[in-house]
């Protein structure tokens, strides 16, 4: 896919601006004047004149952002960050001397990532940088630094940081007899491998982590902001050859505070690698929590589960999950975009984030990145409106403040707020058949209904082929706070984007508000009352 088929499009210079930069946008593809709206949860804020792509100074929040011509019609969106913390990865692995940058560094602007992760750009895994100028790589891709180095500047301009993966026990061949008396064994003698070409050494040994940090304290001259650290979630003990008992776990947590003490200004992310070890690991000096999901983490209630379970843990920190979607690489594109909607909108919903998009304009299907797969331009379409909704509603999915309430509110015998659909039953878990419906409460006071449409889906598989989704019409009930109504907003990133207001009527104790047709997941905000009267 041509990056020209991304069509008419409103560029926003960086992924993430901090603040006091001046927010600004680049329009592509579009011949006619246009001027910007600019929205805050649904509300207008600021409109340019025609022409005018600079915003000025936007204060601290997420902003949505629409190009309207002269006659009102919207023919772009995007979305804006100023300031946060919130992680939106992404990843990289060509590195050879005609690599496009700017494609690159462009997708990282179209679809706001934060951090981008330089998969297997190294010359060997135990010396980073022994290849000299331009080398192969373990499994023999070309690589140049200067490309690397190009890189990183590109996506630095962006807004973007750059992660450079190794794997922090992994010793190729070549290297082999220099660690070998640090390798960790299975029962009967033989060493734990990685296929044929990598050997687990005890990343905690006092050796391997001074030759380690060097090696990564050296690789950030080559214009890295820090390093993504891999492991591969086993073993979890093992014995070394000079017979020493290894407890994993608590060599990863020894590894990263050794790290951190020799990178005290790198972003380090370490893999958890299908949650081990996140519960030992997870006061450890990361940047963020990020696991790689694999079985028994097999259906979108596992991929919630794990989220809300990761965010106790995280202490404000970002909540990063790499579920590889292989149903590209089987399935139709409409049936695995929509598979792809699903575990976005159970993590999104989740306060998670997802690592799914990279290079130019491709999806990961698969642990080796270079295996991964091009997007079709309808996959294109749909991740740059998901992302663009993940953005401009960052304070409603991913701040630190939301709590579950559906338990205390939802259901006949709290009757406090629910949605009811006609010829669809709910569930607060994910169920095949019925639209899964989960409420949060932020720390206004306000309440945030996720509606996630499973009534066509046979099961809850996140990465299998889903069918087509029929919309439904859900009615919200809300009961009185006071004398006042409540204000209904709803959102859908695959219909118009952001928040836009629903008619609410009061019955007796309740209001109630008919919410536009659920596709694949609505954002319902009930927002505190407001201050007029009700009507006579």
């Amino acid at each position: 896919m041509s990056s020209d088929t991304w069509g008419p499009e409103i560029l926003p210079t960086r992924a993430r601006y901090a603040p006091g930069d001046t927010v600004a946008v680049e329009g592509r593809g579009i011949d006619q004047p246009f001027r910007l709206d600019v929205f805050q949860l649904g509300d207008l804020i600021q409109r340019t004149e025609p022409g005018q792509t600079d915003l000025g100074l936007l204060a601290p929040g997420a902003y949505g952002i629409e190009a309207v011509t002269t006659d009102g019609r919207i023919i772009a969106r995007t979305a804006v960050e100023v300031g946060g913390t919130s992680m939106r990865y992404g990843f990289v692995t060509s590195f050879g001397p005609t690599t496009d940058v700017a494609a690159r560094a462009n997708l990282a602007r179209r679809l706001h990532l934060t951090d981008i992760q330089f998969y297997d750009w190294a010359y060997r895994h135990a010396d980073l940088l022994g290849g000299g100028a331009i080398y192969a790589d373990p499994l023999d891709q070309p690589v140049a630094l200067a490309t690397v180095t190009a890189l990183c500047e590109a996506y630095r301009q962006a807004g973007a940081r750059s992660l450079g993966y190794s794997a922090v026990y992994g010793v190729g061949a070549e290297d082999r007899d220099t660690w070998n008396d640090l390798e960790l064994l299975r029962p009967d003698g033989s060493p734990f491998t990685l296929g044929d070409f990598l050997w687990v050494i005890d990343p905690a040994h006092p050796r391997w982590l001074a030759h380690y940090g060097d090696d990564l304290d050296q690789a950030l001259s080559v214009g890295f902001d820090g390093f993504h650290l891999d492991q591969y979630g086993w073993p979890k003990a093992a014995t070394r050859r000079d017979g020493t008992f290894v407890d994993v776990a608590e060599s990863f947590t020894a590894m990263l505070s050794a790290l951190r003490l020799r990178l005290p200004n790198a972003r380090l992310v370490f893999n958890q690698v299908n949650d081990f070890p996140t519960h030992r690991t997870a006061a450890s000096p990361q940047d963020a929590l990020y696991i790689e999901v694999w079985p028994p983490h097999e259906t979108l209630g596992d991929l919630a589960g794990l989220a809300t379970r990761t965010r106790t843990i995280a202490d404000g920190r970002p909540v990063v999950v790499s579920a590889y979607q292989s149903v590209y690489s089987i399935a139709p594109a409409d049936s695995a975009d929509t598979a792809a909607r699903f575990t976005m909108a159970s993590l999104f919903s989740h306060g998670a984030t997802h690592l799914l998009c990279g290079e130019a304009e491709r999806v990961l299907v698969d642990p080796y990145y270079v295996r991964s797969h091009p997007m079709e331009p309808s996959t294109a379409a749909m991740l740059r409106r998901w992302y663009d909704f993940l953005v401009e509603h960052t304070e409603l999915l991913l701040a630190d403040h939301l709590v579950e309430v559906t338990g205390s509110m939802a259901s006949p015998y709290n009757d406090d707020i629910d949605v009811t659909f006609t010829g669809a039953e709910t569930s607060w878990e994910p169920m095949a058949g019925r639209v899964w419906r989960r409420v949060v409460e932020t720390d206004q006071g306000d309440h945030i209904v996720h509606l996630i449409n499973l009534t066509d889906q046979t099961d809850t598989l996140w990465d299998a082929p889903r069918v087509p989704v029929s919309t439904v019409t859900g009615t919200l009930q809300v009961r009185l706070w006071g004398p006042v109504a409540p204000r209904v907003q709803v959102a859908d990133p695959d219909a118009g984007g952001r928040l836009i207001d629903c008619h609410v009527e009061v019955d007796g104790d309740h209001a109630t508000a008919t919410l536009p047709p659920l596709g694949v997941w609505q954002v319902v905000r009930v927002s505190a009352p407001r201050t007029e009267p009700l009507p006579a």
